[in-house]
């Protein structure tokens, strides 16, 4: 086995298990230190697992970097056997990073949260797998054109494509949380992880020299920005706004008193103005939350629910923020006043107990109303 080989593939192993380690330990003190924050969904049972999906992915590639050696000590790196193993620890790898997406906030709409859209890139990861297997047998001796190898196509492209998610998901993720330095160098590192993929299709770009520096530098520095973002979520957590401690009161039309000591905020009085339909949708959160049981405390949040746009939740944020005058290291996040329920549902964060509504307000409110639900909700009033 050439010298730089070894070398590569040892430290590809101990510092995956390393980082995979640290990542699993840090995962396990944030769900002991947090759990009444990280499931306070009792209904669902939600459990983020996204730094745990990340822990499992740096596993893999201590597998991989174990494969990878014997197959170089033994010489059999050409055998379809220690390819068959390549794009298994590859699937599983993607699999992995594809789970941990599907909990980072800040990821595509499409994945975050969403079951059905999950499963449907799961399958197409299996699928380029088996395509990828597949592909060598049915081209033979035309799998190789021009130094490009074509059985490796569709799990680069695949590759590319998970890389877009990872960038646009991390770069989202540390600039809202004030890293923008962070976020610059995520995406550096993505995009170098990608680009060392690369000789795997075409192969004249293989320097065993360079390439494998190459993927040390990244693999290390993704592995490094995976901790900074353990640390952020840590950070964010710690911050966050307990739903016990938070109060809300509803005086009149428009008029609001909040209470969350944890963003210095005590009894203040907020007026909504004429922005009417920002306090609507933050009462109708409020009559749920207080009323309903179940499924019908939280509210639809997409074209066709009861609320039309995602928009409107973060404008009766901006609006808080603005009125409230609140430092940046203070401001309300969307999630320090609701709970993301899944498939376009939330629900405000604030226990019942701790939501008054004006009687007369409430009455003129649900005789007003366009969804009778709020009749039969408050109909024991």
């Amino acid at each position: 086995m050439p010298e730089v080989a070894k070398f590569h593939n040892l430290a590809h192993i101990f510092i995956s298990l390393t980082g995979a380690i640290l990542l699993l330990a840090i995962w396990y003190n944030i769900r002991k230190r947090f759990r009444q924050i990280l499931e306070e969904d009792d209904s669902q049972k939600r459990v983020d697992k996204g730094l745990l999906h990340l822990s499992m992915a740096m596993f893999v590639w201590v597998l991989s970097g174990g494969w990878a050696y014997i197959g170089h000590a033994f010489m059999w790196t050409g055998s379809i056997s220690y390819q068959l193993g390549i794009n298994l620890f590859s699937t599983l790898n993607n699999l992995f990073l594809l789970l941990a997406l599907f909990y980072f906030y800040h990821a595509p709409a499409f994945i975050y949260h969403n079951q059905k859209n999950i499963k449907k890139i799961i399958f197409v990861i299996i699928g380029v797998s088996a395509l990828t297997l597949m592909l060598p047998q049915f081209l033979g001796e035309n799998n190789l054109v021009q130094n490009m190898r074509i059985s490796s196509m569709p799990d680069l492209v695949l590759s590319g494509f998970l890389s877009f998610l990872l960038v646009l998901s991390f770069y989202r993720t540390f600039v809202q949380r004030g890293l923008k330095v962070v976020a610059y160098i995520s995406v550096l590192v993505i995009v170098l992880m990608f680009i060392s993929q690369l000789p795997e299709v075409f192969l004249q770009l293989d320097n065993g020299f360079t390439n494998n520096l190459l993927k040390i530098i990244a693999k290390t520095s993704l592995i490094s920005i995976f901790l900074v973002l353990a640390t952020s979520w840590v950070i964010r957590l710690a911050s966050a706004p307990r739903p016990n401690e938070m109060s809300i009161k509803f005086l009149d039309w428009s008029l609001v008193k909040l209470t969350i000591p944890s963003k210095g905020v005590y009894d203040k009085v907020i007026d909504f103005g004429a922005k009417t339909t920002q306090y609507k949708n933050l009462f109708k959160f409020a009559v749920r939350r207080k009323y309903g049981a179940g499924e019908s405390q939280s509210i639809g949040v997409h074209a066709g629910g009861e609320i039309k746009n995602q928009s409107y939740l973060s404008r009766i944020l901006e609006n808080l923020n603005d009125i409230l005058e609140l430092e940046d290291v203070q401001k309300l996040d969307r999630r320090d006043l609701f709970t993301f329920l899944g498939q376009g549902q939330y629900r405000l964060r604030v226990v019942p107990e701790n939501i008054r509504i004006d009687s007369t307000l409430l009455e003129e409110f649900v005789k007003t109303a366009d969804n009778q639900e709020y009749s039969t909700l408050c109909n024991q009033l």
